[in-house]
This record gives structure tokens, C-alpha cells and sequence, in this order.
């Protein structure tokens, strides 16, 4: 795993204001994440394809779920990968974490559309298959990390406990209320597909970024995907209420001027009247330019700022 041992969210000598300090190789540099996706400014990519997800359908892949003190982690088994998406190689799904803000008063998403924060954020971190599930020598790969970012959002009406994959989740909070060294076991019965049900995967944003951590190592392939994961606004508000302490690090806004990033949408079909003169993938051109976004946006009204933060540990 990969971690580093001093900087915080909420304490002036270790919050984000410092992490220039604790690693300026990296929190300082120029791809850092998250960012704010302009999603008007989207031009052809026609190197990006569909992802090849094997494993997902699994329904014994997680083995165990954490309180890690900054969020909500599920472990995978070995053999869940990821392939295609215009990435190097072949990439093993490591795991899966959660960023969320107060339920769907306070959204607590890491990245943002034209603006937009979502209730909560799911992420698959995943590591170039060649690296072994070794992170500490993916982070030094510009490519060595995947991550998979889904947006979620509160599903329409006055259902409850929906879906039944994200009940199931919900379920093992109530045994890790608290950080520590307390590994739960998930019993089979739901997959990452049925996680991700409802999303069309053949439609994504894509940039080079990093981690939202530090050391903030600029080593990952960020794929969001467009269209969110609709849960529940009870289970929402389930999720919201686990005792965990970390925050936000400030979105990095772009300027629509230089650098990479992409849309891609494998649909034949038009997606807007904007996106018609294109068969499949979009490509937005940007450059970075660090904004702080303001306290009031992020704060979380009973413990603290919105809980955000992606790492590899």
C-alpha cells in the first residue's frame, strides 16, 4: 500500500495549504485531481474504445470492507481486471472506495460537471497488471494507476432500500462505525455490476491526473463516467452518517486552452445537438489553474468539510 505519514485535512499545520511542503514533487505539480469537467468543450478521440471488465459479474469478488478513518474501503480479490479504454494494458481492480459529503443537503463528490457536485463519488482504484498489485511502484508510472470514478445521485421518488445491490452494502456500515484495524467479511451475493447497475459504460470523461492524497503522484488514468449511480436517498444519508475524518482537497478548475482531456461516448446515437457531428469520442482541451474552492461549499455541518481524498492505501 501506499501511504504517506504527515499531512491532514483540519489542522493548520498539516492541511492541504501545506501539502505543496510535505511532497512538492507532486501536490504541487500540473495534472493534479480532481477537477471540474467542462463538458461543452468536447472534441473527437477516436483512440479511446469500450472497457473489457472482467470479473465484475462476480458475486464473490469483495472480500472485505474498512472504516479506514477517511472512507469507506472494499477489498477485491485477485483476478477482477480491467482492459481496453484506450489504456497501455491490462489493469487489476485492487478496490473500491466512497467520498461523500451530508447526505444530499451537503454534496461531497471529488470531481464535478460544468459545476456540479454530486451526493457522493465511488471510485475502482486499479493497478497495471505488470506491477503485481504493487502500488508503490505504480505511483512512480506517469500510467501506473486506473481509476474508475462513477458519480452518485439520489434516485427519484420515495423509494427505499434501492437498489438491493447498494442495500446489501449499506448493510455492513453498522460494523464499522469506526476507524480501526477491523477487516468485515462480505458475504457472496452482489457484484461490482450490480454496484454499477443503470450506468452505460461505454460513455466516460478522461484525463491524466493524480492522487488526491499526497504524495499527490501524478500516475493515474482518470476515467468518470457520465452518467451517475442512482441510489436511494435513505441509504444516501446511511453512508453519510459513518464516522469517518476526511476532507477536501480544492478542485483544480480548467481553462479551455492546452492539455488533455476526454469525453468519450461509444454510442452511435447523438448525445446533443453539440456532440452530433461526431460518430464516438469527444476530446477537451484544457489547461490547470488551481482554485480554492470556498470554505461554505465544502463544509460538512456536523464534523467537518466534505469527506474527499483518493488514494491507494
Amino acid at each position: 500500500s501506499f501511504f504517506h505519514p504527515v499531512w491532514c485535512y483540519h489542522l493548520p499545520s498539516c492541511n492541504d495549504t501545506t501539502w505543496s511542503k510535505v511532497s512538492p514533487h507532486y501536490c504541487s505539480g500540473s495534472r493534479q485531481s480532481p477537477i471540474d469537467i467542462v463538458s461543452a468543450s468536447a472534441t473527437p478521440n477516436n483512440k479511446l474504445t469500450e472497457f473489457t471488465f472482467v470479473k465484475y459479474d462476480d458475486t464473490s469478488a469483495m472480500t472485505s470492507i474498512e472504516n479506514t478513518g477517511d472512507t469507506v474501503k472494499v477489498t477485491l480479490n485477485r483476478g477482477v481486471r480491467i482492459s481496453g479504454g484506450d489504456l497501455s494494458e491490462q489493469y487489476d481492480t485492487l478496490q473500491f472506495h466512497l467520498h461523500w459529503g451530508n447526505g444530499s443537503s451537503v454534496p461531497g463528490s471529488e470531481h464535478t460537471v460544468d459545476g456540479k457536485r454530486y451526493p457522493m463519488e465511488l471510485h475502482i482504484v486499479n493497478s497495471k497488471s505488470s506491477y503485481s498489485g504493487n502500488t508503490s511502484l505504480a505511483v512512480k508510472d506517469s500510467t501506473g494507476l486506473a481509476a474508475l470514478g462513477f458519480f452518485i445521485e439520489v434516485m427519484p421518488g420515495n423509494s427505499t432500500g434501492q437498489p438491493q445491490s447498494w442495500r446489501n452494502l449499506t448493510s455492513y456500515l453498522a460494523n464499522i462505525t469506526q476507524k480501526g484495524n477491523i477487516f468485515v467479511s462480505i458475504a457472496a451475493g452482489f457484484s461490482l455490476d450490480d454496484l454499477l447497475v443503470g450506468v452505460n459504460r461505454t460513455k466516460y470523461y478522461r484525463y491524466l491526473g493524480s492522487l488526491t492524497t499526497p504524495a499527490c503522484n501524478e500516475a493515474v488514468v482518470w476515467t468518470v463516467f457520465k452518467e451517475p449511480i442512482k441510489v436511494s436517498k435513505d441509504l444516501v444519508g446511511v453512508i453519510s452518517f459513518l464516522t469517518c475524518h476526511n476532507s477536501s482537497k480544492p478542485l483544480f478548475i480548467l481553462n479551455l486552452i492546452f492539455a488533455a482531456f476526454v469525453f468519450f461516448l461509444a454510442s452511435k446515437q447523438r448525445a446533443s445537438v453539440d456532440a452530433s457531428p461526431y460518430s464516438n469520442e469527444l476530446t477537451l482541451v484544457v489547461t490547470w489553474n488551481r482554485v480554492d474552492i470556498a470554505k461554505s461549499e465544502l463544509f460538512n455541518g456536523d464534523n467537518g468539510k466534505v469527506r474527499r481524498g483518493t488514494n491507494v492505501s
